[in-house]
C-alpha cells in the first residue's frame, strides 16, 4: 500500500476539544471514518484536515470538501456537511432516502442516538473525496 499523508492544521484539535463530552466521541468517529475511507481509495495519498467556517474539514486534490460539526443551536444532532452546489447530497438523498436524514442539499444529519450504518456512510464519503472524478457518473458511481 502506498504511503498516506494527513496534513493537519494544529488549530483543528482545539475545536475537537471544545465539543461536549457526549459529542466528542461521535465527531471523532466521523473523523476516523473519513480518514479510513480516504486511505482505502486508490489514487488518494494525501488528505488535508483543516478548519473551514470554524468546522473540522477534509480536502483531497480531486474531491469536494467534507465538514463535520455539532452546533449548540441543534444540540440533539450532529452532521457531516458537503458543498451545497455539488450533486452530492441530492444524490445521497436518492440512493439513501430511507437510511439517512438530510438538511437541504448540504448535510447528512445524525440524531445523537442514531447508529450510523458505516458501509452506506463510507459510500457517501468516497463519492465526496473523489467528487471531481465521479461527478459525471450516474449516482456518482455509488
Amino acid at each position: 500500500m502506498a504511503a498516506f499523508n494527513i496534513q493537519v492544521n494544529p488549530k483543528v484539535q482545539s475545536v475537537y476539544d471544545s465539543y461536549p463530552n457526549h459529542i466528542h466521541p461521535k465527531i471523532m468517529d466521523l473523523r476516523n471514518l473519513i480518514i479510513k475511507t480516504a486511505k482505502e481509495i486508490e489514487g488518494i495519498s494525501n488528505i488535508e484536515e483543516t478548519l473551514k467556517w470554524g468546522e473540522p474539514s477534509f480536502l483531497t486534490k480531486k474531491g469536494s470538501t467534507i465538514r463535520i460539526d455539532w452546533k449548540k443551536g441543534a444540540p440533539d444532532q450532529y452532521a457531516m456537511y458537503f458543498q451545497c452546489t455539488s450533486k452530492l447530497v441530492t444524490t445521497f438523498r436518492v440512493v439513501y432516502k430511507d437510511t439517512f436524514q438530510f438538511e437541504g442539499n448540504r448535510a447528512i444529519v445524525f440524531p445523537l442516538d442514531f447508529k450510523i450504518p458505516e458501509p452506506e456512510l463510507k459510500s457517501c464519503i468516497k463519492a465526496a473525496l473523489q467528487y471531481h472524478s465521479v461527478k459525471h457518473l450516474p449516482t456518482l458511481g455509488m
